[in-house]
């Protein structure tokens, strides 16, 4: 759902106003008159630019994140150019086209942008000045734009995969791999890959048009719609001479086209370069299904490959049918710390799978999370980021349910021990639907324990408090009624209390706000406390510290040691931190 469908249009702001707008200047006949009037408006550019000290950072009023989004237009396209050299130490070219409708009158456009030069700004045709301001690129039409007229703005720019000074590679929104790159944009580093409304609330349409060497293979969101050979570029045509060496012609290169079906919020999307194979296959309902794993370990992954069908189905089952055109995983070789459910294509560090460290049934388990994100977080995104505790409870509910009907994890148990440290993941990160505000420079700091383990205990207190019945049809109506759109926590208060016939406001303000965590109920034998220690974080080489809780009449499993119920101690869920029970959160996204 656009911005302007989801909140009323905002005023035009303090960045609003600023340069005069400038009379359309008449076209001289003529080459040379035709040069003249181009560096004319380039100079009239530059002046403008020279004088925007009004112009500032603006954001759409998220609370965590105050500057992310930009009020004003509703983006519905991006189609973005990327050429990628061949190494990931160095800037791609790129072309960003936005297409817009603007919902207030503009004197200056904002694009949330950093990281990255720009070479030029166009819009509706006609060059722009631009100016830098934080992490906004400020562009100044020609005139005014009028609220309700299209929108069309190309930014011709570089993509720096490289972290900035001081910084690290996650710090920006490209990751460098052994042998390429992919995206990892949550929450807000998006802008530093292309410009755009980098905020959830402002989902658009995308497509992306990759040129890389011949030799490596490129992936994006939804399905490839073209791919086609470069021609082979010398970098001189003019003949060398006797006894001067011929420059050597430029790599070949081919440039693969991905399109989305479906409108996508910009942290979740995905661009994956590398000498990577395709592996493809049919989910349920003739569901194409594409993995991208390193192609020299296409067969040792299979077996991993080979559960989304299955996982799937289950989904299905229990919330209706997939809502995107594809789905797969992208196995990346990058030490990420986290998983992230990019959209139509869920990202994963391919240690999880061929390392040893973990046993079977959490990494299935993780992957069930990535795969739940599809229909909670990315068809139906968060209106703000203090609404993303949908995501992660629905995410992190599926995830132990799957464990607990095909491993044997008792989902009971996991909840009691996740309660009887909630109180402490409350005074750490906030509560559920008021989390903290993240550090400074921290892109993923809002994903505390509380966001996953104390989100997902709402859930948990809901069910009981409604029924089963109600509960699961409340989980298929959100996400039918709110396919492909955004929405937030007060219209799933709403939702829920239609369904099940009760006035729910008093519940949902007493789990999702309260600093300490209300009863469960149905167990008032459980203790909140801050005696019972919380598990480590996961460090490389770490062995997990749970292992399945026994079936009826099945002898232990033999995973390494903890109680039964109790997850590995080295989570790799995407975001960093530590889950309780037993669960680091590396956050499955």
């Amino acid at each position: 759902m656009p911005l302007s469908s989801s909140r009323p249009a905002p005023g035009p702001g303090p960045g609003s106003e600023g340069a005069p707008s400038r009379p359309r200047p008449r076209r001289p006949a003529g080459a040379a008159a035709r040069r003249r009037s181009a560096l004319g408006l380039l100079a009239a550019a530059t002046l403008v630019a020279a004088g925007l000290p009004a112009a500032a950072p603006l954001g759409v009023g998220d609370r965590l994140y105050p500057h992310l989004g930009n009020p004003g237009y509703d983006v519905r396209a991006y189609d973005i150019a990327l050429t990628y050299s061949g190494r990931n130490d160095r800037p791609l070219e790129a072309v960003t086209k936005i297409t817009a409708r603007a919902t207030a009158r503009l004197k200056h456009v904002n694009l949330d942008f950093a990281h990255g030069a720009v070479r030029s700004v166009e819009i509706d045709g006609r060059p722009a000045a631009h100016v830098s301001r934080g992490e906004d690129l400020i562009v100044t039409p020609h005139r005014a734009v009028r609220a309700g007229t299209p929108l069309r703005i190309v930014v011709r720019h570089t993509s720096d995969p490289r972290p900035p000074k001081g910084g690290k590679d996650k710090d920006v929104g490209w990751l460098r791999t052994k042998d390429g790159l992919v995206m990892a944009n949550q929450v807000d580093a998006a802008h530093r890959v292309f410009p755009g409304n980098d905020h959830p609330s402002d989902k658009a349409l995308y497509t992306f048009r990759v040129t890389a060497p011949k030799d490596l293979t490129v992936v994006g969101n939804g399905t490839l719609v073209a791919r086609y050979p470069g021609a082979v570029q010398v970098r001189s045509v003019v003949p060398a001479e006797p006894g001067v060496r011929q420059p050597a012609a430029a790599p070949a290169t081919t440039t693969w086209v991905y399109r989305s079906a479906h409108p996508m919020a910009t942290e979740v999307a995905q661009v994956s370069i590398g000498r990577s194979a395709v592996v493809r296959r049919t989910g349920p309902h003739g569901l194409p299904l594409r993995d991208v794993v390193p192609a020299a370990d296409r067969k040792r992954l299979e077996p991993w490959l080979a559960e989304t069908p299955g996982q799937l189905a289950w989904m299905e089952r229990k919330v209706g049918r997939y809502p995107f055109e594809t789905y797969g995983v992208l196995l990346a070789q990058a030490e990420t710390g986290f998983e992230l459910e990019t959209q139509t294509l869920s990202l994963f560090e391919e240690r999880l799978f061929t390392t040893g460290q973990y046993p079977r049934w959490y990494i299935k388990a993780i992957m069930v999370h990535e795969l739940a994100h599809q229909w909670f977080g990315n068809s139906v995104s968060p209106r703000t980021w203090s609404d993303a505790w949908l995501n992660e409870a629905h995410a992190t509910w599926y995830e132990e349910l799957y464990a607990h009907e095909h491993s044997g994890m008792s989902m009971d148990e996991r909840t009691r021990r996740a309660y009887s440290v909630s109180d402490r993941m409350r005074a750490e990160g906030g509560p559920p639907g008021a989390p903290k505000i993240p550090a400074p420079g921290n892109k993923t700091g809002i994903f505390r324990p509380v966001m996953y383990d104390g989100s997902a205990l709402v859930l948990y207190a809901l069910r009981a408090k409604i029924g089963p019945a109600a509960f699961d049809r409340l989980e298929r109506a959100w996400v039918t009624r709110h396919r492909d759109g955004v929405a937030g926590t007060t219209d799933f208060v709403a939702l829920a209390s239609r369904v099940s016939g009760q006035d729910l406001g008093s519940f949902f303000r007493s789990w999702l706000y309260d600093k300490k965590t209300p009863p469960m109920p149905g167990h008032p034998d459980w203790k909140s406390h801050y005696r019972t220690p919380q598990p480590p974080a996961r460090t490389p080489g770490a062995k997990p510290a749970g292992k399945p809780a026994p079936k009826p009449g099945a002898k232990p499993a033999g995973n390494p040691g903890g109680k039964p119920g109790a997850k590995p101690a080295g989570k790799p869920s995407g975001k960093p931190g530590v889950k309780p029970g037993g669960t680091p959160a590396h956050k499955p996204g």
